[in-house]
């Protein structure tokens, strides 16, 4: 399904990506991602493909709003079954049920939602909204807020719709890692769409340097063009010369390298690197190690100060502790090159 719409307020918007699967919208807050997915529900004046025109009753989506929106006064299983109008009395119910028991909420069906958990309430908001059986299933942040159970449990019910029911589903964040689970990926920056397309191409090649912070690059290491190998160029840093795969640049062109902290990676001394690699290595210590749920987050100090992440089972073994000396190697492969002064622009396939 092709989205092409123009919105003139309350942020000026014009967008054109494809939505197949699960395809997650991603940026930041004030990006326009909510006033899209609005327009989309027929709930904000706008121009395009598809359904403009057609009032909200009419148009064949499932939406579901930050807040979940249920109906305060009535059960779970109630506001399921407000989404099916043309079933009565006990098929009603029966139905209603049957939707959460998919879900795994049949035990909260007589719940309220002041009873219910965050994570509980958006899964009850995505089997009403999917019950309607619509064409598009529009999600607006629907795994903020939560803790990491009840995130999971959403990305799951988001996927099992998907792939169960083939709706299509399209899930405004500015959560890199939930973007990650997505089959395709629009970045929206400002009103503007930076970059769309399948999601591994996406992360594996951001067309900007705005689109990488967006996407989780927070390393960002400044270095000059010092030379061409094909197919790497290799850039002057404070930590000596890199290698990064790119076409040729000036020599002294400043640029900017990005690598995302789960691709910074502890050298392990019992292994040896492949030659590239080798030559991509930094020696320095460990600086702090914060243990996040089942990553450790580690400071790297040297040359250049890195952020790294590795999952706890990589950090049991390798028992990194702050203060002692250890090197990283930044495989070409991880890194991205973007020049310091270049432009946002749109790309997508």
């Amino acid at each position: 399904m092709e989205i092409r719409y123009r919105i003139p307020r309350p942020l000026p918007l014009a967008v054109a990506f494809l939505v197949e699967g699960f395809t997650a919208l991603l940026g930041p807050s004030g990006a326009g991602k909510t006033t899209l997915l609005k327009a989309l529900a027929g709930l904000l004046p706008a121009e395009g493909t598809p359904y403009a025109g057609l009032p909200p009753e009419r148009r064949p989506i499932g939406y579901l709003p930050q807040n979940a929106a249920l109906f305060p006064h009535l059960t779970a299983w109630q506001n399921v079954a407000f989404a099916l109008p043309h079933l009565k009395g006990a098929d009603r119910e029966r139905a209603a049920r049957t939707w959460l028991q998919r879900f795994g909420l049949a035990h909260r069906a007589e719940h309220r939602p002041r009873e219910l958990s965050g994570g509980e309430a958006r899964r009850v908001a995505l089997a009403r909204a999917l019950a309607r059986n619509p064409e598009l299933l529009l999600l607006d942040e629907p795994t903020a807020g939560l803790d990491r159970p009840n995130r999971d449990q959403v990305l799951r019910a988001i996927l099992y719709a998907v792939e169960e029911h083939g709706v299509r589903a399209l899930v405004a964040t500015h959560d890199p890692e939930l973007a990650q689970a997505a089959d395709r990926l629009a970045v929206l920056d400002a009103g503007r769409l930076l970059q769309a397309g399948p999601v591994d191409a996406v992360y594996r090649r951001p067309a900007t340097l705005r689109v990488a912070r967006l996407l989780g690059f927070e390393n960002l290491i400044p270095g000059r063009v010092a030379g061409y190998r094909p197919p790497h160029v290799e850039v002057a840093t404070e930590a000596g010369v890199l290698r990064v795969p790119g076409d040729p640049l000036p020599r002294g062109t400043r640029v900017v390298l990005a690598v995302r902290p789960e691709e910074v990676l502890i050298v392990r001394e019992d292994r040896p690197l492949k030659p590239l690699d080798a030559g991509n290595t930094i020696a320095g210590r460990i600086h702090r190690l914060r243990r996040m749920g089942p990553v450790v987050e580690a400071e790297f100090e040297g040359p250049l100060r890195l952020i790294l992440r590795l999952p706890r089972h990589v950090q049991d073994r390798l028992e990194l502790r702050p203060g002692e000396p250890r090197r990283v190697v930044l495989k070409p492969r991880y890194l991205q090159l973007f020049s310091e002064d270049e432009e946002a622009s749109f790309s997508s396939d």
